[in-house]
């Protein structure tokens, strides 16, 4: 399994969803809005996301930030 930094994980649980699919559309479609620093880091992190089969991506300890 991929390892993600403390930035990739803070990412994740900011657009965190049920699955790996929705998840990686949650991230593409906040892109624009997002600075180069940012989207830089959100295209690092989507790369290691979709490398990770539903099984590994099902084991990510990633809460929706509100809920942490």
């Amino acid at each position: 399994m991929k390892h993600f930094t403390v930035e990739e994980t803070n990412l994740l649980s900011i657009y965190a969803d049920s699955s790996k699919p929705a998840l990686l559309k949650n991230i593409r479609a906040a892109l624009p809005y997002m600075d180069a620093d940012l989207r830089e880091l959100a295209e690092r992190t989507m790369q290691k996301v979709g490398a990770l089969t539903e099984a590994e991506y099902a084991e990510l300890a990633v809460y929706a930030a509100d809920e942490v």
